[in-house]
C-alpha cells in the first residue's frame, strides 16, 4: 500500500513559513539553551528542505553524519578556544629511529613549553612523535575511520580529545579551522595533499593567514625539492605569483619552527573582515609614523584610493568583547593578493 504524506509546504529561509516557523520556535524553546536562534532555525530548515527535496537515503546519511561530526568537533575544541594550537602533519610510516621522528617529538615538547597545544591525525609516525613530545593533556587527535584497522596512537588512546571521522573532508576542516599554525614534516600523498590544501586555502583567502612551516631534517631536501618545483614549473608559467611563495617557510630544526610561529604572533593577533574591510587586531599599537610607512610600502595591495588606518575596535566586533581592547589597523585590502597580505603581517611584526 502506498504511504500517505501530508501536502508538501514550500519552505523558505525567510520567516514566511507560518506554522513551520512556529513549530521550530516552540522546538527551540522546549530544548532550552539555544544560542543564535536565527542560525539554528536555518539549520533546522535546511534539514527539512533536504528531506523534502532528496529521496536518496545515501545523500541524507552523508548530510546527517557531516553535521554530527562538525557539531562534535566544535564541542571538543570549544573548551580550548583560549589556547593557540598547531596542527602537525607528516608520514605515518616514519620510524622512531628516524631523524624526522626525533624532530617531531622535540617540536611537540617545545610547542607546549611555548604555550601551544598540538593537533595531529592521531596515528603513528610523525603524529605519534608530536603527541609524545606534547603529552596527552596538550594533544588533540583528529583521526579517520578506514577500511583496515585504524586506532589512536598510544598517547591518545582513550583521550577525551581524540576524535574519529567518517569523512576526510570533515577531518580536513577540523585540522585547518582549529589551527593557529601548521607544521608539515616529510610524508606521502596525504601529507602533500594537506600541504597543498592548506596553502590553497590561505592563498585564496578562504583561511585567514597563519604560519605554514615546512620542517625537514638537515640535508634531506624534501621540502626544498618541492619548492624548487614551484620555482621551475609554476612561477615561470604564471600559475602562481611570486608573493605566494611568502605563504610558507622551510626550516631544518624544531627550535626554528617554534620561533617562526612565535614571530608571526609577536605583534599581529588576528584578522576579521568588516563590511569588506580587513581589520588586523594587534597585540601592541603602532605609531602614526609606522602606520604611514606601512601604507606607503604596501599601497599595491590596497583598493584604488584605499588606506591603512589605525583604529579601535569597530562596532561590528562587539561579539568579541575579550579582544575589544586590542588596537586595530583597518586595511582597504583588495582581497586578492594574500601573499602580499602575509608580507604586510610580517612587516608589522618586524617593527620595533
Amino acid at each position: 500500500m502506498t504511504p500517505e504524506f501530508d501536502p508538501i509546504r514550500e519552505l523558505h529561509f525567510t520567516p514566511t513559513n507560518g506554522p513551520v516557523d512556529e513549530a521550530i520556535d516552540e522546538l527551540m524553546t522546549a530544548a532550552g539553551g539555544i544560542t543564535h536562534r536565527a542560525i539554528v532555525r536555518e539549520m533546522i530548515l535546511s534539514a527539512l528542505k533536504a528531506g523534502q527535496e532528496n529521496g536518496g537515503r545515501a545523500d541524507l546519511k552523508l548530510m546527517n553524519a557531516s553535521l554530527k561530526e562538525m557539531r562534535f568537533t566544535t564541542k571538543i575544541f570549544g573548551a580550548y578556544r583560549h589556547k593557540r594550537k598547531v596542527t602537525v602533519f607528516g608520514s605515518a610510516r616514519t620510524r622512531p629511529e628516524a631523524p624526522a621522528y626525533r624532530m617531531a617529538l622535540e617540536l611537540g615538547r617545545l610547542l607546549v613549553s611555548a604555550g601551544y597545544m598540538v593537533i595531529t591525525g592521531g596515528g603513528p609516525g610523525i603524529m605519534q612523535a608530536t603527541n609524545e613530545g606534547a603529552g596527552p593533556e596538550h594533544s588533540f587527535g583528529v583521526n579517520i575511520r578506514l577500511p583496515f584497522e585504524q586506532k589512536a596512537n598510544p598517547v591518545l588512546e582513550n583521550s577525551p580529545r581524540s576524535i574519529f571521522y567518517k569523512y576526510f573532508f570533515n577531518r580536513k576542516v577540523a585540522f585547518v579551522k582549529e589551527a593557529d599554525a601548521v607544521a608539515l614534516f616529510p610524508g606521502g600523498f596525504g601529507t602533500l595533499d594537506e600541504a597543498m590544501e592548506t596553502l590553497t586555502l590561505v592563498q585564496t583567502g578562504k583561511r585567514d593567514p597563519l604560519p605554514l612551516v615546512l620542517v625537514e631534517p638537515p640535508g634531506e631536501g624534501y621540502w626544498a625539492g618541492w619548492r624548487d618545483f614551484l620555482h621551475r614549473q609554476l612561477l615561470p608559467a604564471g600559475r602562481i605569483d611570486a608573493d605566494d611563495l611568502s605563504l610558507f617557510e622551510i626550516v631544518s630544526c624544531a627550535e626554528d619552527a617554534v620561533a617562526r610561529i612565535d614571530r608571526f604572533y609577536r605583534r599581529y593577533h588576528s584578522l576579521r573582515y568588516v563590511e569588506g574591510r580587513c581589520v588586523l587586531r594587534l597585540n601592541a599599537p603602532l605609531s602614526p609614523e609606522q602606520v604611514r610607512g606601512l601604507e606607503e610600502a604596501f599601497a599595491d595591495l590596497l583598493v584604488p584610493g584605499g588606506r591603512i588606518q589605525a583604529a579601535a575596535a569597530l562596532p561590528e566586533e562587539e561579539d568579541q568583547p575579550e579582544i575589544a581592547h586590542l588596537p586595530r589597523l583597518v586595511v582597504d585590502f583588495d582581497r586578492y593578493r594574500f601573499g602580499r597580505l602575509r608580507q604586510l603581517i610580517d612587516g608589522i611584526n618586524a617593527l620595533p
